[in-house]
């Protein structure tokens, strides 16, 4: 995640909420043969947004409308992605149907809130459409009964930069949103998607599980074991929010995996391991070379160093197991988050992602 910037940020609108006033636009133009540009839509939490139209073409009994996602001031890689709904009539009595045009995935595996098949357009933005074209078939006169297609241009692509493939969702984005509201730099969605990805792992029997702090990480992972792409979960700095999941939903083994200040930061009892929202423990890493037999020259540079990478190069100097140590510490705060449910291990990766530290797995 970047940066958060200085100041008051502006809040935006999922792609959920752009499809179902897409999808509006277009259904009112198919029974009032105009489009309505702005177009309202009603959200969870009762606010009624306007959205203005970036498209818009009728072509025989469909209507197509489109409107450009501003995530505000959030970092969304869907930012400025023009979002089309096609909608047509359908046969009386058949209600609404979802179809995935280009750029929109369709799920493949299991463990999603959508059945194999299926589009990837989730429960609440299925539910915002479908309201949307009730209550315009409703001041019609008429039957809600419809064809919805969504599309993203260039979505294919965009979702290469998102959980997608790993969940196994092809062909693009998916839809998605629960309050229809974007604010930035919120954490919600990256832990929504971790969750996901334990529940796909879950869902088709991932054996051994693996999560790890970053790219480095995962790949010293992948040179370890032999796991599946849905398999390896990118916890990020959320070390707190994936262990608690996975105390509800437990993997059969874990392998957790990040650098070694990170896994320090665990070590010493913090769950959010970012830099802005937890603070490495000098003097704790000092205390665990005492224990390992370091002279007191190293244990007071190590209270005084600039970084964690400085603390464990002096150490291994030393030829002291900080490293290990460290790893050990993190596995055991870690099995006792997810109450010993499963077997844990944790190594640790330099920044060239070499191994530098591990603590193996241990039965419960």
């Amino acid at each position: 995640m970047s940066r958060k910037p200085a100041g008051t940020l502006r809040r935006g609108w999922t792609t959920g909420a752009c499809a179902a006033a897409a999808a509006k636009a277009a259904w009112t133009a198919l029974l009032a043969g105009d489009f309505p540009d702005p177009v309202e839509i009603a959200l969870p939490r009762g606010e009624r947004p306007s959205f203005a139209l970036a498209r818009h073409w009728r072509d025989g009994d469909r209507a197509t409308a489109g409107i450009v996602k501003d995530a505000g001031d959030d970092p969304d890689v869907t930012h400025g992605a023009l979002v089309l709904a096609t909608v047509r009539r359908a046969a009386a009595g058949s209600g609404i149907a979802f179809r995935a045009g280009p750029g929109v995935g369709t799920v493949t595996k299991a463990g999603l809130p959508l059945a194999i098949g299926e589009p990837a357009i989730n429960p609440v933005p299925r539910r915002l459409i479908a309201e949307a074209i009730a209550e315009v078939a409703a001041a019609h006169g008429v039957a809600p009964d419809a064809e919805v297609t969504l599309s993203i241009p260039d979505g294919e692509a965009l979702a290469r930069q998102t959980w997608n493939p790993r969940l196994g969702i092809t062909g693009g984005l998916s839809i998605l949103g629960t309050t229809g509201v974007v604010h930035p730099y919120s954490c919600s969605a990256w832990i929504a998607s971790i969750h996901r990805g334990i529940d796909v792992c879950l869902a088709n029997r991932v054996e051994h599980a693996a999560a790890c702090t970053g790219s480095t990480s995962e790949a010293g992972v992948r040179r370890l074991y032999d796991l599946p792409e849905i398999a390896v979960i990118d916890m990020g700095d959320f070390a707190g929010g994936t262990l608690k999941y996975l105390r509800r939903h437990p993997v059969p083994r874990l392998t957790l995996a990040g650098g070694f200040a990170k896994i320090a930061k665990l070590a010493g009892g913090a769950l959010d391991l970012h830099s802005g929202r937890s603070q490495l423990d000098r003097a704790a890493l000092a205390g665990m070379l005492a224990e390992l037999g370091a002279d007191a020259a190293l244990v007071d540079r190590a209270a005084t160093a600039n970084t964690a990478g400085e603390i464990l190069e002096q150490a291994t100097a030393a030829g002291l197991g900080l490293a290990d140590h460290v790893a050990a510490e993190a596995r055991a705060r870690a099995r006792a988050l997810v109450e010993d449910k499963f077997p844990i291990e944790v190594a640790i990766f330099d920044r060239a992602g070499a191994l530098v530290g591990r603590a193996g797995f241990q039965e419960p």
